[in-house]
């Protein structure tokens, strides 16, 4: 174990003497480590990136009370991330290496990357649905926004067509089609901000970065457990937790595949995991919610696309790539879930409000 480790974990109240030290997961973004104590338990301790979390303090300030607020309303300890203070009662160390945190390790349970069955998908479902509901009742207006419109698609837009007309690269000539198709479904960008505006959606606490391995699953019962990686809890829109998990969830082929005939929205995919969102959200979502639930959907696909295809414009700036054209492959597959999202709207506003 690094001395620096060693130092930084003596800061914290944890249960016994750190016994090893090692890196963890396969998140990019902060840098993580599986603790083990001489006791036989463990934790995680994580170093958080700066560069995208500007405000720590106000990051950990969020957590604590989502997390708390979960606490209240489940008997299991496994429900939910438990942060562990230091020794002066703080969530967060700071010190001339950075800012430091450490949570307990949820015990007995998995974390996967890709559902090994249709079974995993409906309970990533639940384990999101969970966090709706017992949420629902907490005020999410209170919550700090780490990351300003991470989710508004119409200012995406905005940013893409300012890019789009400087075109500093000379790439827009690639991405002819692309663009031209973005064009055309700017008319839709403010469907779901619109609703919000009007009053027809409720602000709540949402997380933002849906994705199976951000759920953790009993390891022998294969039921959800608690969602985790909270960096991105802040106020948003429902609709827009379950389009992210459609986005990537329902579709029948990976983000970057250049072929465009193995890319297609699942139906049955679809289906599975509106079943077991809807039915772990308990009746907290409203009815209006319920109908713009595939409205989410497309236009997650949609902004994740028109992401794609200004970075492609800008350079590749933001989404890291590892082959030429990285970008404006993975915008191609997007859109070509979004035409087959829109082709199936109708099936999919019955499917959820028949849940």
């Amino acid at each position: 174990m690094e001395q620096l480790h060693k130092s930084v974990l003596n800061e914290f109240a944890l249960s016994s003497s750190a016994a090893s030290c090692e890196r963890y997961g396969s998140g990019h973004i902060n840098q993580t480590f599986l603790v083990k104590c001489e006791n036989g338990e463990s934790y995680i301790l994580q170093k958080i990136n700066e560069r995208i979390f500007t405000r720590p303090d106000l990051l950990m300030n969020n957590i604590c009370a989502v997390c708390g607020h979960i606490a209240s309303r489940s008997d299991d300890p496994r429900s939910h991330m438990t942060v562990v203070l230091t020794r002066q009662g703080k969530p967060l160390l700071e010190n001339a290496d950075g800012y430091w945190r450490v949570y307990e390790f949820v015990k007995d349970s998995i974390c996967l990357d890709k559902a090994e069955s249709k079974e995993d998908f409906y309970q990533s479902a639940c384990g999101f649905g969970n966090f709706q509901r017992m949420l629902s009742d907490f005020d999410a207006s209170v919550l700090y926004e780490p990351i300003k419109d991470f989710h508004n698609t119409p200012k995406r837009f905005e940013h893409f067509l300012q890019v789009l007309a400087e075109d500093k690269l000379g790439r827009a000539k690639k991405a002819k089609e692309e663009i031209a198709f973005a064009l055309a479904q700017q008319k839709y960008a403010s469907v779901c901000t619109d609703a919000f505006n009007a009053g027809k959606l409720p602000l709540r606490v949402t997380h933002n970065d849906t994705k199976l391995n951000n759920v953790l699953l009993d390891k022998t019962t294969r039921k959800a457990l608690c969602v985790i990686d909270l960096d991105t809890v802040m106020p948003g829109l429902s609709v827009n937790d379950f389009g992210d998990s459609i986005r990537f969830g329902a579709s029948s082929a990976s983000e970057d595949e250049p072929d465009l005939r193995k890319v297609r929205f699942v139906p049955d995919l679809y289906r599975t995991y509106s079943e077991g969102f809807i039915s772990a959200c308990g009746g907290s979502l409203t009815q209006d919610e319920l109908r713009m639930l595939p409205w989410g959907a497309i236009l997650m696909t949609l902004e994740c696309g028109v992401r794609f295809l200004t970075d492609y414009l800008e350079g590749d700036v933001y989404f890291r790539i590892s082959k030429p054209d990285h970008n404006l492959l993975r915008t191609r597959t997007q859109f070509k879930l979004v035409r087959d999202m829109e082709d199936k709207l109708d099936w999919m506003t019955d499917t959820v409000v028949s849940v």
